[in-house]
């Protein structure tokens, strides 16, 4: 997938849509040759690559350069990144510079969590040439206002705003939109009413899509089991073992051996 009218496409067809999540070259070599569909380029790096608690710490310059990292890896698949915490609110200028940083870091689409307050900036940055992923439900750079990773949607109240939200973001001209830790029936809903496609995490099997973070699916940390991951390689324990069998033969030295050695 190279362009945004693809994931309509698939939508029109019901051929559901695969995204992952990726912030460095070596991964985004690999993911460029698999068959997965496009790539996030998260604000979730601060958690997954830093080490930080939250997604509010990633910054401009961390998801630019990032972006830029994925970009000369990934040549056939769409990239889409995360507009960091705050940068929406902090005045025009560093609103529209901070994008204009990832376009030319190479993203090819942005994405934006919420929808209030944000649909005249979502409809100028469409106006301008750039696509727009929308993302509603559990939305990360909320999660203090949120009181923590819980089901969003769970009240006919919260679940009627959702709602409205998903159709105000496609009316704004959002190419799609990601639905987070939100019942499965709401998500069928919403999927069923928009035209643009859903992408769904914790969502249930009912949307256009689904995206998981790479190291999630990976199984890369062993103390990290949320109900919506699922775990397609026990990557934790495969790189433990090779290291512990590197340093056994290196210690033994049975690394390197004649036929590795100059």
């Amino acid at each position: 997938m190279k362009s945004i009218t693809e994931f309509g496409k698939m939508k029109a067809k019901k051929e559901k849509i695969s995204v992952v999540t990726c912030y460095d070259f070596w991964s985004a070599k690999i993911i460029d040759s698999s068959n997965i569909d496009a790539v996030l380029v998260g604000d979730s790096s601060a958690m997954v690559m830093h080490g930080f608690e939250t997604t509010i710490n990633a910054t401009t310059d961390m998801m630019c350069y990032q972006v830029s990292s994925v970009k000369r890896g990934v040549k056939n698949k769409l990239i889409i990144a995360d507009l960091p915490f705050l940068i929406h609110r902090k005045g025009a200028k560093e609103f529209y510079n901070s994008v204009d940083l990832l376009m030319k870091s190479g993203t090819n689409a942005v994405k934006i969590e919420g929808a209030s307050g944000n649909l005249d900036l979502i409809k100028e940055l469409v106006e301008s040439g750039i696509p727009v992923m929308g993302h509603l439900g559990l939305t990360p750079q909320s999660i203090f206002q949120l009181g923590g990773y819980k089901i969003q949607g769970k009240d006919n109240s919260s679940s009627e705003k959702i709602f409205n939200d998903a159709l105000l973001l496609e009316n704004s001209g959002c190419f799609a939109i990601v639905l987070e830790m939100v019942p499965s029936p709401l998500a069928k809903k919403i999927t069923d009413e928009l035209a643009i496609p859903t992408i769904g995490i914790g969502a249930g099997p009912d949307t256009d899509g689904q995206v998981l973070v790479l190291h999630d699916l990976l199984g890369l940390n062993k103390d990290f089991n949320p109900k919506f991951v699922r775990k397609y390689l026990n990557g934790y324990e495969e790189i433990l073992s090779a290291l512990n069998n590197y340093t056994r033969d290196v210690k033994d030295n049975n690394f390197p051996s004649e036929e590795e050695s100059n």
